[in-house]
């Protein structure tokens, strides 16, 4: 909260690796959020160059770290997964920025971070259903919304190969990842101080996340679907996609 007061106070000034992805967080209202956190990972990112810390390193150390978070899940040690997820996502951020600052990003790269962002989500997923499996409804919670994550990704790639770019949308990858970093740290406290009863937040968090990816992905359907209509002019083109009136 302390570095949010500075970064405010220093200007707010918006990172410009974001500016040029067209990168936004919670449709645009969460944007100050992610330059913040732009902001205060920048000395990581010089670090890891005075290291010599490849994309590599930070591509694997992603995959361990969804791993680690899975199993962690698995085990019920849900407070150690949050902090495992929120290593993870700030690796996943530094492999891209440091492939463009080195000036070695490739298709490569791009290919392993996508895929391996993939197997973490797998991996989070799985163990939400390992640890729900006790409960009547929670294990296909589980299993929704990680379908519904795995269908966002699927439909931008596909997408993206027959020439039409949507990016945008109510729940991408890092909305979901600060969800479950969210309620993984919120629930103990809240189940061993609130008096909520246990599995509860997670179920309901879950339950979110399915029908908001089930949303994201059927938006991004039909944005893309109007597109590659035959005649239509604006096939190849690049956008955000988020909801407005042009899309169908």
């Amino acid at each position: 909260m302390l570095s949010m007061l500075v970064y405010a106070a220093s200007g707010r000034r918006r990172d410009a690796d974001q500016e040029e992805k067209g990168a936004r967080f919670l449709m645009g209202f969460g944007d100050f959020l992610l330059h913040w956190f732009m902001w205060a990972i920048r000395p990581l990112e010089r670090a890891s160059l005075a290291f010599g810390l490849t994309p590599d390193f930070y591509n694997y150390a992603g995959l361990a770290l969804g791993l680690a978070g899975g199993v962690l899940l698995a085990l019920g040690w849900l407070e150690a997964a949050g902090w495992a997820v929120a290593l993870c996502g700030i690796a996943d951020i530094l492999d891209g920025r440091v492939a463009r600052i080195m000036g070695v990003a490739s298709n490569y790269g791009d290919f392993i971070d996508s895929t391996f962002d993939r197997f973490v989500e797998v991996f989070l997923f799985l163990g939400f259903a390992w640890h729900l499996r006790g409960t009547s409804a929670g294990p296909l919670l589980a299993a929704a919304a990680m379908a519904g994550s795995l269908l966002v990704s699927y439909v931008r790639a596909r997408g993206e190969v027959l020439g039409v770019v949507c990016t945008g949308g109510l729940m991408q990858r890092g909305e979901r990842l600060v969800l479950i970093c969210l309620v993984c740290l919120a629930e103990p406290p809240l189940v061993e101080y609130g008096g909520w009863a246990p599995h509860v937040v997670i179920q309901w968090t879950l339950a979110y996340l399915a029908a908001s990816t089930a949303l994201t992905a059927l938006h991004r359907t039909f944005w893309i679907a109007t597109r590659l209509r035959p005649g239509d002019k604006r096939a190849g083109e690049s956008a955000t996609c988020d909801a407005g009136p042009d899309v169908a």
